[in-house]
């Protein structure tokens, strides 16, 4: 964590207590106000509502799921689910209204990036609902490392002794992968769990799959998700949406096995959920089945992953708020996924200037053209 600023004040933590530590509380309250507060705010008995920033827009009710859409303070919506099992509740939370990766099998990017969520309103999900919740996933909508410090801030919130004190070993961050963060994400003293969102084997298939993502090399993410693994001895998940006829080829399953067979992973193979993209369509049972032997009999640990709130679309891709339709004109924002070193920001920079010199040139061609004609 960063060093707590003198600057915050007593007027800023009232105003928005959610987004703050509860050393950042004590930097502004003292000790022993800040230990009385801090616990009330996570209390579950305790009625928190003059202190929320997000209300509870609407409510979708499923057989074993629902999902809330919560209203912000400028009015966007995000999607928060929460899944009950025989373990318990599992609460998915979103990290960002929209979100800027594009994969061609989720609907989250449908409206575009339209920007990221505060610690506070990561937190405020998982405090608002009505559920007991035992496990919480960042899976919903947004790439959660491309909001990176607001999501280890809200984790470090959420752990906190003195406030939810929710167990680290309960939190998974489901990535497809920046390469600079999850390097950084390696060296956070937190050992959460982590899965990578792969879904191919090869740079060219991935890029058709995360458009958004050709910046980043497949062998590279999946090097630096085994290099966490061994850093903090966790088993990582590799999340793999089965589209046959694209990534189910005996290529594949080579690949697959080469990088994975004898390391601390399990191959989580999921079937596409349907939204409005007509690219991928959605294999059968029998289809995933042959898929998950295939890779065991190459030596790997599989397991079909059962999707739930298909009924209410609160399933994997599913979550896109129809409520910022409306809100969206003029703010949406077109945003290049930058990377955190140097170099990697100055090729992204670079790759702008020629795109945007591009641009003026072929246009100052059409306008000479015009002319001579």
């Amino acid at each position: 964590m960063k060093n707590i600023k003198n600057s915050i004040t007593k007027e800023q933590i009232y105003t928005d207590p959610f987004g703050y530590t509860y050393k950042e509380m004590v930097s502004a309250l003292g000790e022993t106000e800040s230990k009385i507060f801090f616990s009330e705010l996570y209390s579950k008995q305790k009625n928190n509502n003059n202190h929320f920033t997000i209300r509870i827009k609407d409510k979708f009710d499923g057989k074993d799921t629902t999902k809330y859409a919560f209203e912000l303070s400028d009015n966007f919506c995000i999607e928060t689910v929460c899944i009950k099992r025989k373990t318990g509740t599992t609460i998915c939370i979103s990290t960002m209204v929209g979100c800027p990766v594009g994969c061609i099998f989720c609907a989250s990017g449908k409206n575009g990036f339209i920007r990221n969520l505060t610690p506070s309103e990561i937190v405020q999900q998982v405090v608002m609902v009505k559920e007991r919740i035992n496990r919480i996933v960042f899976m919903g909508m947004g790439e959660p490392l491309f909001n990176y410090d607001s999501v280890i801030k809200s984790i470090h919130i959420l752990r906190d002794r003195d406030g939810l004190n929710f167990p680290t070993d309960g939190i998974t961050i489901s990535t497809v992968g920046p390469v600079p963060q999850l390097r950084k994400l390696r060296e956070e003293h937190l050992k959460i769990q982590l899965t990578l969102s792969l879904h191919a084997t090869n740079q060219r298939i991935r890029n058709l799959v995360m458009p958004h993502m050709k910046n980043f090399d497949i062998e590279e993410i999946v090097g630096s998700v085994l290099s966490y693994s061994d850093r903090h001895n966790r088993k990582v998940t590799i999340a793999y949406l089965l589209i046959p006829g694209i990534n189910d080829k005996p290529s594949d399953v080579q690949h697959l096995s080469k990088w994975f067979v004898g390391k601390n992973v399990l191959i989580n193979v999921l079937q596409y959920n349907e939204t409005e993209c007509s690219v991928v369509k959605r294999p059968n049972k029998q289809q995933l089945v042959a898929f998950k032997k295939k890779l065991e009999d190459a030596g790997l640990s599989v397991k079909l992953r059962e999707s739930r709130g298909n009924n209410i679309k609160a399933a994997c891709g599913q979550l896109v708020s129809n409520f910022n339709k409306k809100n969206q004109s003029g703010k949406r924002k077109n945003v290049v996924i930058h990377q955190d070193n140097s170099k990697d920001k100055k090729k992204v920079r670079e790759d702008n200037n020629k795109s945007n010199g591009y641009k003026e040139k072929h246009n100052k061609r059409k306008v000479v053209n015009r002319k001579k004609k």
